[in-house]
């Protein structure tokens, strides 16, 4: 019998939460954003972090590289509304930056930052449990901060971006990641951000998701 899919949003542990927001107190992150899309469902794509606009929408992956990553999905063949969207940290990391406006007025702006690594960890546990209630059978991380958390700090988009592994998932367990009992594929792919800042890259990434696209179909054929 088939499992019925519907587009809709994960109601999280109400302990998990208070878990992960209780590991992040007085860290320079802001809102929560929760993952997005029908589960379970066969495709997750996992970001680093929301950006500003993700979290005045609420909704995972808008904006430039939102329609960006539209875009890419359309490539591979993938409907943004028939895959999974999340990210391995779910609030907003900045840092304070202080300068002057027009007027010459002493302003603090808060820009996007990279997640560290114990902000990653603090939310290992709604990530983990995440995986396992959209149970995948394949992961697409976009960036070097996804890619790592899935498969450990070895991992780097820029050897690995466009290939398909098949590996198992990391897990946090006892403030440690180890290995998950059961592999999946893994294709990594680079941020959809990384050649709107580096167009150089855009022909290297269009060509990824076509070849995705690619393998995608001849798995539906030997199916």
């Amino acid at each position: 019998m088939a499992v019925q899919k519907l587009t809709r949003r994960l109601t999280y542990p109400p302990a998990l939460v208070a878990q992960v927001q209780r590991a992040v107190q007085g860290r320079p992150l802001e809102g929560f954003v929760p993952g997005e899309g029908p589960f379970p469902t066969r495709v997750m794509v996992v970001g680093e972090a929301p950006g500003r606009q993700e979290i005045e929408t609420g909704h995972p992956f808008v904006g430039a590289s939102g329609q960006e990553l539209t875009k890419l999905l359309a490539l591979a063949g993938l409907q943004r509304s028939a895959v999974y969207i999340t990210s391995v940290v779910r609030s907003r990391p900045y840092h304070l930056r202080h300068g002057h406006d027009r007027a010459g007025q002493a302003v603090v702006k808060r820009p996007n930052r990279t997640p560290t690594k114990r902000e990653v960890a603090a939310f290992a546990p709604l990530f983990d449990w995440e995986i396992a209630m959209v149970a995948p059978e394949i992961v697409i991380p976009l960036g070097n901060t996804a890619l790592q958390r899935l498969v450990g700090p070895q991992a780097t988009i820029g050897v690995l971006h466009g290939q398909v592994l098949k590996t198992p998932v990391l897990t946090w367990q006892d403030d440690q990641y180890s290995p998950g009992n059961k592999p999946v594929w893994v294709v990594p792919m680079y941020h959809p951000a990384a050649y709107l800042y580096a167009r150089r890259l855009e022909a290297t990434v269009r060509n990824d998701w076509a070849q995705l696209g690619a393998w995608l179909q001849a798995q539906r054929t030997d199916h």
